[in-house]
């Protein structure tokens, strides 16, 4: 069966390039000139992957990624800039992008990198079980929902593969570099300090003493380890 990937993408002579780019490597194109639009066409067309520009008209990209992704955690997300700011990519990767490129782009690089991240997302549908206990945490990795005593919590995608990656090994130390690359998924060669953020506000929400954690902890001059209880 053929993959669907959505372009969002408000440029015409952009969107066509990219529509024959995929056409060429079989996939099944549909096509959206604003974040608005792209929302819609998810919902009809359910693609496997999306391709996002951030600069469009009403809605912005950074926007229209946050929404899809609050519905459709599971999807695959590539954003598309003409601008290659550090802060740019950290933004895109915060509100739930999977990768991200700068205009002007290799095409043959966009699908290597489209078929990578579609790859990755079937090999983790292949392994995950479907529900994940540690201590006082269960995950249902069916419905990506968390829960802490049995309450629900609000966690938001990045987060969810955070504590999903710490709870598939506990009491494994994992470095700065190790969390980008899991659950960020490729080398990312901005500013580590958005798994801090990150960390951060995880802890804000699980733990009973953010300033001093019972689950995850610090590992000085490395990065940080899931304790198991």
């Amino acid at each position: 069966m053929k993959k669907k990937v959505l372009i969002i993408e408000d440029e015409e002579s952009i969107r066509g390039f990219i529509k024959i780019n995929f056409q060429r490597n079989d996939f099944l194109v549909f096509e959206a000139v604003s974040g608005e639009e792209g929302l819609v066409k998810v919902h009809q067309e359910r693609p496997d992957l999306i391709i996002l520009d951030i600069t469009l008209p009403g809605m912005d990209g950074f926007k229209t990624c946050e929404l899809l992704r609050n519905d459709f955690p599971n999807l695959g997300i590539i954003m598309l800039t003409a601008r290659g700011q550090d802060m740019d990519k950290i933004m895109g990767l915060e509100y739930g992008a999977d990768d991200y490129m700068v205009k002007p782009f290799n095409p043959l690089e966009l699908i290597a990198r489209a078929n990578s991240l579609l790859r990755r997302m079937n090999n983790n549908e292949e392994k995950n079980p479907e529900q994940l206990i540690s201590g006082c945490f269960i995950i249902d990795t069916i419905s990506m929902k968390v829960y802490k005593n049995h309450k629900l919590l609000d966690l938001t995608p990045k987060e969810y593969l955070i504590l999903k990656t710490f709870m598939e090994n506990e009491e494994k130390a994992f470095s700065r570099d190790d969390l980008l690359n899991l659950v960020w998924h490729y080398e990312y060669f901005g500013d580590s300090k958005i798994v801090d953020v990150n960390i951060r506000r995880l802890r804000e929400k699980i733990e009973a003493t953010p300033s001093k954690p019972e689950y995850i902890e610090t590992v000085w001059g490395f990065g940080y380890r899931w304790k198991k209880r």
